[in-house]
């Protein structure tokens, strides 16, 4: 039998799905791309954009229609608001929180459903106990009452989706309640992993061969603080795991993602200048540059304090990348409120910018209130911050002409008789070759010429 599974939203989401799919194959299920050939089909949703939701539906339509002529069973699982998971309840066979995945087996096999696991009595998981009977009173009850600890869960091997780049969830959940956001009513509130867990993870993959690392949470730098004394600071874990790449014996890079400005400490920023395996990139989401705004979208923090991070950021990491995310549009912003956001991306010169415009989540506070910026000037404002990046991120690619590059190869570019890498700061860089053996590898590649947000060169030596 066969399995098709998709994944939606951000990066934690695809960890996740990297755990679903551990499961489903020790049941015996082979992963199929073909959607139409799978007899089990999954979803990791994602509530968090409108897009992602429209998208959740529009596949699980085309699916029970298929039901018509054929046996297969749905389910749907992820980050899920409790108005998005009332409305998908009578649509998918299953339907059942992330944290409950390790009852999976359980669940499937309420419908009768026999698959080559079974009948060889093993699952590979254990399930917690009544977990299928919860999963039955998430369903008529539409939203759980609280969202469990995600522990079991976390125990659960990935099946990793590259064979030398790994993502490592080390925080779950979040207790910022930014206004804009729906994550802790699709999440719940901040949990941290044990850190001897992950640090098991990382040790293991390292031994496998993997060089690239991204530690995930949705407040990944407040790690620790749901359990202070008991559990390692955000700091100590990066040193720890510095440390631990540092001495392997190869060529690491370790990045974290994504930081609240609010939990960004000088220390942290130190740790990283001490270990060469710890990447030179800061994610560090703006939102607004108007102080008004970010009081709206409750983030904590003024512009003059973010002022001081990237200050901070830039002398103990000259070298750094810096990324952002930023919402345009956002319930009740200005035009004059907008212009700050503009002269905040001119002063703080981003490598990279993720801007999106707002769209109201079903849960969040900023949901009762009037979505009053026209779609067609979100959509303005969005083109002229993107203009603000074009110019930001040509200027500092361009000093990199000449110099050389230090690239993990990623694999095939879209360019026929090219390969694509990222820099350590994240930057993508295409260059001639077609030798496959290189991917997963470091190498060094001259920069010859550049575009806004990404550059091009020749294998050096």
């Amino acid at each position: 039998m066969k399995y098709h599974l998709l994944h939606l939203g951000c990066q934690m989401n695809q960890s996740d799905a990297e755990r679903v799919r551990t499961v489903v194959e020790r049941m015996g299920y082979q992963r199929t791309d073909s959607e139409e050939e799978a007899d089990l089909l999954g979803i990791v949703a994602c509530s968090v954009r409108q897009k992602a939701i429209d998208k959740v539906y529009a596949r699980i339509d085309r699916w029970n229609r298929w039901k018509n002529r054929r046996s297969l069973l749905t389910f749907a699982t992820g980050c899920i608001l409790p108005a998005d998971r009332e409305k998908m309840v009578p649509l998918f066979d299953l339907l059942f929180d992330i944290s409950e995945l390790p009852g999976l087996p359980s669940m499937i096999g309420q419908y009768g459903v026999v698959t080559a696991a079974s009948v060889r009595g093993i699952t590979g998981t254990t399930a917690p106990q009544g977990a299928a009977r919860g999963v039955t009173a998430l369903a008529l009850a539409g939203a759980p009452a609280e969202v469990p600890e995600p522990s079991a869960f976390w125990k659960i091997g990935p099946s990793y989706s590259s064979t030398f780049e790994a993502y490592v969830p080390i925080q779950n959940g979040c207790d910022k309640f930014c206004t804009f956001c729906a994550v802790p009513y699709t999440r719940g509130g901040e949990i941290s992993r044990s850190s001897d867990e992950i640090l098991e993870e990382i040790r293991g993959l390292l031994e496998r061969g993997f060089v690239s690392f991204t530690l995930l949470g949705q407040n990944v730098n407040s790690y620790g603080k749901d359990r202070p004394g008991a559990e390692r600071s955000f700091p100590e874990l990066l040193r720890e795991v510095g440390t631990l790449c540092d001495q392997s014996g190869r060529e690491c890079r370790v990045y974290f993602t994504s930081p609240h400005p609010r939990d960004m400490s000088e220390e942290s920023l130190r740790v990283i200048a001490d270990h060469r395996s710890l990447a030179r990139q800061i994610h560090l989401p703006l939102q607004s540059g108007d102080d008004k705004v970010l009081v709206r979208m409750n983030r904590s923090y003024q512009v003059e304090d973010y002022r001081r991070i990237v200050a901070t950021v830039r002398d103990i990491l000259p070298e750094a990348t810096l990324f952002t995310d930023i919402i345009v549009g956002f319930s009740g912003e200005t035009e004059e409120q907008f212009e700050n956001t503009r002269r905040a991306m001119r002063e703080f010169r981003y490598n990279m910018a993720y801007v999106a415009m707002y769209s109201p989540r079903p849960g969040a506070a900023s949901a009762h209130w009037a979505d009053d910026v026209p779609h067609q000037e979100k959509a303005r404002r969005l083109h002229v911050l993107s203009e603000e990046l074009v110019k930001t991120g040509l200027e500092h690619n361009q000093r990199q002409v000449g110099r050389t590059a230090r690239l993990l190869v990623e694999g095939p570019d879209r360019r026929a008789g090219f390969l694509a890498g990222r820099t350590e700061g994240r930057i993508p860089v295409r260059f001639a070759s077609v030798d496959s053996s290189l991917v997963g590898r470091f190498v060094d590649v001259r920069i010859t010429s550049v575009a806004p947000l990404s550059m091009e060169g020749a294998l050096d030596g």
